[in-house]
């Protein structure tokens, strides 16, 4: 007797069971927070795509606001779709929404005026050919190659971004060239810095994987030509070269990253820089993973600037010649895409001008700030 075409007591044949969808690796995140595995569907002519998300609200509570400033601010702080091919010789990258971008030491924004003022509902999105194996190029909306923090809030180990991206810019408009060998992973931009508009602006990165647990970068920047106007999304800084040093260790239960920046606007009166100044700066990036959901990340930093007020040096902190540290500590629960994380964080200005800090009237020293972000990702 045959059943199916089978005798009865023959091996059945093993079912192939189709592996689990694994989350992409874009948009990166640098911990402790992980995007799930994406929903995969069919698109017809276009192929498999992948579609993961976002959405979060932030509270945030400070002392000492700027001018203009309130003391309490509720927000959405993502509402972000991500649509993406990831294979094939022709690929895409799609990111969507609203964002904020919250920095230690500046007023808050509002998010509704952050996506209409700095990058639109589409701050991020490129094609993407990839002619050999381990080569890419990308044209479009890039996320810069400047920098140890990410654009955007669940991307990075804190809430708020540091002092020391404030120097950075966040989003180019370019084309950019991947390469890897071995452990050696090489990027080439040529880009409008600041959202400038002014394709005058050449960025790389080099990264080498020491071992399996501990990596360095080399990123720098520069604008070849000059750029006159200034505005929201660009600011004096576009002006600027930046160079960036980024050491990484990831084992067990740790993220350590330490990383060193230097920046500097030269003189160049074409471009209303009467007289030119540079910064210095440092900082360290910790994540510790518990168990049970839990990790707990801190950041400390530390940037001075050069110049002499007098001297009518450009000002890039809180006055020619100053400087200012930072402590941030945010502990954190995820629990699959579900996450909530508090942050608290200090700013202390040094060497600053009159008028030029904290307070309603620029004079207080120190702002102390606290935030709770709440959210999904799917």
């Amino acid at each position: 007797m045959l059943v199916a075409n089978v005798p009865i007591g023959a091996q059945q044949p093993a079912t192939q069971v189709p592996p689990a969808p694994q989350p992409l690796p874009t948009p990166a995140t640098t911990g402790p927070l992980q995007t799930p595995p994406p929903f995969i569907f069919d698109a017809g002519p276009l192929g498999t795509l992948d579609i993961t998300g976002v959405l979060s609200g932030l509270g945030l509570v400070q002392r000492n606001t700027l001018p203009g400033d309130k003391s309490i601010h509720l927000d959405v702080s993502n509402a972000q779709v991500f649509l993406q091919k990831i294979d094939g010789w022709f690929q895409f990258y799609v990111q969507a929404g609203a964002y904020n971008l919250p920095a230690l030491g500046t007023a808050y924004y509002a998010t509704v005026d952050t996506v209409r003022d700095f990058y639109q509902p589409l701050p991020v999105g490129y094609l993407k050919l990839v002619p050999a194996k381990n080569v890419s190029i990308l044209a479009g909306l890039l996320p810069t190659l400047i920098g140890a923090e990410l654009p955007f809030t669940f991307q990075n180990m804190d809430i708020e971004h540091g002092l020391l991206w404030n120097q950075g810019n966040v989003v180019n408009r370019g084309v950019q060239v991947n390469d890897t060998l071995g452990r050696l992973s090489a990027s080439l931009s040529w880009n409008d810095g600041f959202y400038s508009g002014r394709f005058t602006w050449l960025t790389g990165s080099l990264s080498y994987a020491l071992n399996d647990v501990n990596t360095v970068a080399f990123n720098a920047g520069g604008n070849l030509g000059q750029t006159a106007f200034r505005n929201l999304t660009t600011p004096v800084q576009n002006n600027s070269r930046i160079y960036d040093f980024i050491y990484t260790h990831t084992s067990g239960r740790w993220i350590v990253r330490p990383y060193f920046q230097y920046t500097d606007v030269p003189t160049n009166p074409k471009a209303g820089v009467l007289q030119g100044a540079a910064t210095r700066g440092g900082a360290l990036l910790l994540t510790y993973n518990f168990r049970s959901h839990f990790s707990l990340s801190g950041r400390g930093e530390y940037i001075s600037s050069t110049g002499k007020a007098n001297g009518q040096a450009v000002n890039l902190l809180y006055g020619p010649g100053s400087g200012a540290w930072s402590a941030t500590l945010t502990p954190t629960f995820q629990d699959h895409g579900v996450f909530i994380r508090g942050e608290f964080s200090v700013v202390s200005a040094t060497g600053f001008a009159t008028g030029a800090t904290f307070g309603p009237r620029g004079l207080d020293r120190n702002q102390f700030r606290g935030a709770v972000e709440a959210g999904v990702m799917f």
